[in-house]
């Protein structure tokens, strides 16, 4: 449904997105992941037809919309977008947004399908409400009806949960996904929160410094990223200088790695990626360290330690806190 050949973005004589490639089949979600400034909000947009291509092609249902030398305008692509904002018109109420992009329908087909979008984003009933009598659970789910009232070929989704609670994000997220799930849309969505990203999509693109550094599933973009840059984004953990060690076991400073942890090479050295579920506080180890930090978590701790001149991440349980200035023994758990 979305393909993404080897595109390059730029504004003025710098290149923001470089030769990036991904493709969406049809009813997939999938979204890029990355910090602010990465160009990941730059693709979104090339692909919607708001940015032109410096490089590249960009085709909807195997048809090319755009490459450096020409482009389809926004109107002609078949696209729904959901902004950051909502983006809701204030002098419409809710029927209103929601039938805004179905106008050449008659005028009963059009009031069908708006009754038909509403009631499957859960607002069925609320037709007369206006904008500012919503929750913004509740404006996020007219933006989406709004964007799927046309039935779009692909849809986009611009941090689309960035103005919620933090409480919220994930558990709409869900309830985005199973909407669009029972839509059969095809999506893609921008977001810096992974959480968001796990919650929704099929595929997730990690995107660091304008490059698409890895495009796989959640789960293996969590536990076997591609580079290095992946493995500091996701997740929580930190990499460590490694050696080959006895058993096939990488040896660290926090002790033995297994040999299928992920591990980088440069410059004849060697990084294994660590994170704090891989570790446990343990008072017998011979490998000791001082608690520079702990961070509540609620159902555990995790704890900061410096073990020699390297900090680790340890996740630590309830029942005996340790104090920041500590001294403790960290063991890896046995895999």
């Amino acid at each position: 449904m979305l393909e993404v050949d080897r595109v390059t973005l730029g504004y003025g004589r710098a290149d923001v997105v470089q030769k990036v490639s991904l493709s969406l089949a049809r009813g997939e979600i999938g979204c890029l992941l990355g910090p602010s400034g990465c160009g990941k909000t730059t693709l979104l947009r090339a692909i919607g037809g708001f940015e032109p291509l410096r490089a590249g092609r960009v085709a909807l249902d195997s048809r090319t919309v755009a490459t450096a030398e020409a482009q389809l305008p926004p109107r002609e692509r078949g696209i729904g977008m959901v902004f950051q904002d909502h983006a809701l018109f204030p002098h419409l109420n809710v029927q209103g947004n929601v039938a805004f992009g179905l106008g050449r329908l008659p005028v009963a087909e059009r009031r069908r399908r708006v009754a038909e979008v509403l009631a499957l984003v859960g607002l069925d009933g609320l037709q007369r409400r206006w904008p500012h009598e919503l929750s913004g659970g509740q404006q996020q789910r007219v933006a989406l009806a709004r964007a799927l009232a046309p039935q779009p070929t692909l849809l986009l989704l611009d941090e689309p949960f960035s103005n919620l609670d933090t409480s919220l994000r994930v558990a709409i997220a869900r309830e985005i996904r199973a909407i669009l799930r029972q839509a059969g849309a095809t999506a893609l969505m921008v977001t810096h929160d992974q959480h968001e990203a796990f919650a929704m999509a099929d595929g997730v693109g990690v995107m660091v410094g304008g490059r698409l550094h890895q495009w796989d599933s959640a789960f293996a973009v969590y536990h076997r990223p591609a580079t290095p840059e992946v493995a500091r984004l996701i997740g929580e953990g930190v990499l460590l200088p490694a050696q080959a060690g006895t058993g096939g076991h990488w040896q660290t400073v926090a002790g033995p790695a297994p040999a299928d942890a992920p591990s980088f090479g440069a410059n004849g050295t060697t990084q294994v990626l660590v994170r704090p579920e891989d570790l446990r506080i343990d008072d017998a180890s011979a490998i000791q360290g001082t608690v520079t930090e702990r961070v509540f978590r609620g159902s555990h701790f995790l704890y900061t330690v410096q073990v020699d001149d390297t900090q680790v991440l340890v996740h630590g349980g309830m029942s005996r806190p340790h104090d920041i200035g500590s001294r403790v023994g960290v063991s890896p758990l046995r895999r």
